[in-house]
């Protein structure tokens, strides 16, 4: 089942304000559970996991930031 675009906009808002940010408490919390690890190998954690978040949502994201296809164009 697609999703329709106001969907896609609610759905994405919704991510973005409440789930990013409880992502983020988790990661943070998760490194500090390890036992400070070389600088570098944080840095690599840190930028795998800013990736890894948004790959189950593309599907929600795609097409996110374009005008909505099934809106009447205005008549100039």
């Amino acid at each position: 089942m697609a999703l329709s675009y106001k969907a896609r906009r609610r759905w994405s808002l919704v991510i973005l304000l409440l789930g990013l940010p409880l992502y983020i408490v988790v990661a943070v919390t998760v490194m500090t559970w390890l036992d400070r690890p070389p600088l570098w190998l944080e840095l690599l954690v840190y930028i795998v996991l800013g990736v890894l978040w948004a790959i189950p949502f593309r599907f929600v994201f795609k097409g996110v930031g374009k005008a909505d296809p099934e809106a009447e164009e205005p008549e100039a």
